[in-house]
């Protein structure tokens, strides 16, 4: 071996750590393209075999690191270096996004409205019926009612209702005034707030605006229903898969409260 040829367990860690961020974009474009469903994708590609694949790479480096360092001629230490590094910022990453969501209450439906949140039309439940969608839980029951939040990981949460857990986590969110709109100028502000945010598909039921948004890495699916009534604009947006949204669903009636009243003089 030359002084200037890189050690095999140098490239092998480099190309490796090349290839973690690949992975985690086949995990995630994988289930939206429907390669394989969200529970492959997200349950064990990145949940379940995420954290070993990491764990591998950056071992793999970390020793290739120190027998660079100390073996003669030492060449190769900076591939190594740099394959050690790719592992290290996924990991900073998922720890900063763990960091910023720890208030986060595991749910996936929120409304402007917990004491009466918006209905869907029958006809977006049949979509969500013929997707297998989660079913759509009682405001003013406990948590631990349903299935979804059976077990001791829940602990306190699943003592309370969705309207508790929102009115508490998510108070900022407040329904939108009318004015002196009609209901028909509110139904096109907010169907154009919808479109102009990407909705794939949108629809009116009488004084109700549906929509429905998929999210750009695995494509999961989220309704929203909009009720226009008593003088005020109400928002909802619900994810048809997983428990925990993350805080998607908040952050997108956020903006849609806020694109739908650009729109209304």
């Amino acid at each position: 071996m030359t002084k200037t040829e890189t050690p095999w367990h140098a490239r092998l860690a480099l190309i490796l750590a090349l290839l973690l961020p690949l992975y985690l974009m086949a995990a995630a474009l994988g289930t939206k393209f429907g390669i394989w469903g969200w529970q492959f994708g997200l349950g064990k590609m990145l949940f379940q075999w995420g954290p070993f694949v990491i764990g591998s790479v950056a071992l793999i480096a970390l020793i290739s690191l120190i027998v660079c360092l100390v073996k003669p001629p030492r060449n190769g230490w900076g591939k190594a270096l740099i394959a050690l590094a790719v592992p290290a910022v996924i990991v900073g990453a998922v720890l900063n996004l763990q960091s910023k969501n720890a208030d986060i209450p595991a749910i996936h439906d929120v409304t402007t409205a917990p004491g009466n949140p918006p209905a869907f039309s029958e006809g977006w439940m049949q979509r969500r019926e013929n997707f297998g969608a989660n079913p759509l839980l009682d405001y003013a029951a406990p948590l631990n009612q349903s299935e979804m939040y059976q077990g001791e990981r829940f602990g306190e949460l699943g003592e309370k209702s969705l309207a508790e857990i929102n009115a508490d986590s998510y108070g900022d969110l407040e329904p939108l005034p009318l004015g002196d709109n009609s209901t028909e100028q509110a139904i096109q502000a907010v169907l154009g707030a919808m479109q102009a945010m990407g909705a794939i598909e949108t629809d009116t039921v009488e004084n109700g605006v549906y929509g429905t948004f998929e999210t750009f890495w695995f494509g999961f699916k989220d309704d929203v229903a909009v009720r226009i009534a008593d003088g005020q604009i109400d928002f909802r947006s619900v994810s048809r898969v997983g428990i925990s949204d993350i805080g998607k669903n908040a952050s997108r009636i956020r903006e849609l409260r806020a694109k739908t009243a650009e729109r209304l003089r």
